[in-house]
């Protein structure tokens, strides 16, 4: 099969490297998504990826913490689900570069978009940490900033719903899936995709999103060769 897309940026949730679990790595479940993103790397698709970090913590979750501190402690722990997304990586054969907005040079390479573009040319994929390195935005906002950096054609969303509903499937039976929408649909009715920064960012940038499940990994080949998955943003 070929794959409709030359670049993409896929942003995986911290859960999704919890697997069925609600805290930490799954690393089983970890080495199946990468299995998956080697196979699209095997087809020539230049791939970057930003991943959260709710897994271990998130800065919201900190009550009565200083804000920016609580963002902090959550971009530290994007850099370990980077550190696990590399290792299993490396495992399954895929070249990989993690780089972190926040320096840490003893354990990933500072972000710098040149270097970045230059890993993404020679097949590498490239693990983007720490999210913007600001506080106050999410991690959806750093896939919507750096998918427009390295000149991504889409953000892939993979997250824990097979697509965008009109309320939420797990709590309503009746649920209506959208198999497509466009950005003003999303940030006019409130819909779940990302926060309305990180949709704003894609809109202004024409930047599609396409919304899928991971808890079928393979679903990350079957965006990336034009499969009818998920719902398509744009």
């Amino acid at each position: 099969m070929e794959p409709i897309y030359k670049r993409i940026l896929l942003k995986l949730s911290g859960e999704a490297m919890a697997g069925k679990g609600k805290f930490g790595i799954d690393v089983e479940h970890v080495l199946n998504i990468c299995t998956s993103i080697k196979k699209c790397a095997d087809l020539g698709v230049e791939i970057g990826i930003v991943v959260g970090g709710g897994n271990f913590w998130r800065g919201r979750s900190g009550g009565n913490m200083d804000r920016t501190r609580a963002d902090h402690m959550g971009m530290l722990a994007t850099v370990i689900n980077s550190l696990a997304l590399a290792d299993a990586l490396e495992q399954v054969g895929v070249d990989v570069r993690v780089q972190t907005a926040i320096s840490m040079q003893q354990i990933a390479e500072p972000y710098i978009r040149n270097r970045a573009m230059r890993h993404l040319q020679k097949g590498r994929v490239v693990v983007f940490g720490c999210g913007t390195g600001n506080p106050f935005f999410s991690t959806d906002t750093a896939a919507s900033l750096r998918a427009a950096e390295i000149e991504a054609e889409i953000v892939f969303k993979a997250t824990n719903v097979d697509g965008v509903y009109d309320s939420d499937p797990h709590k309503n039976n009746d649920a209506k899936r959208y198999e497509s929408l466009s950005f003003l649909d999303v940030l006019n009715n409130g819909l779940a995709v990302m926060d309305s920064t990180a949709a704003s960012l894609c809109m202004d940038n024409q930047l599609p999103i396409l919304v899928f499940s991971l808890e079928e990994p393979d679903n990350i080949f079957k965006a990336i060769t034009g499969q009818n998955i998920g719902t398509l943003v744009k």
